[in-house]
């Protein structure tokens, strides 16, 4: 009687994950669109962020993105200066280390 052997396993490839970066530029983006929806301003900037947001998720080319949220940067720091509710500094610092 022949001797059988097992049929080697076969090598799955890696699943491929979001770095962590990614990730993060993904939740801090839809933060910022929540908290710019929340206190109802800049409109114009909001549908910037959902389409980046979008192209970023389709494409993974963050460019477009970083830009939208350096330009919510500007504005959330203004807000924030004028103690608009729910702006904080903690916010801001958070958007701040993402990005960099």
């Amino acid at each position: 009687m022949a001797k059988t052997t097992k049929p080697a396993a076969e090598k799955k490839a890696p699943k491929k994950t979001a770095t962590k970066a990614g990730a993060s530029l993904d939740k801090i983006a839809e933060n910022i669109l929540d908290k710019l929806r929340g206190i109802n301003i800049e409109h114009q900037l909001q549908a910037d962020l959902e389409w980046c947001l979008g192209s970023y998720r389709f494409d993974g080319n963050p460019v477009g993105l970083v830009e939208a949220i350096n330009r919510a940067l500007v504005v959330l720091k203004a807000e924030n200066a004028k103690k608009t509710k729910g702006i904080t500094a903690a916010l801001i610092a958070g958007i701040e280390k993402a990005i960099k």
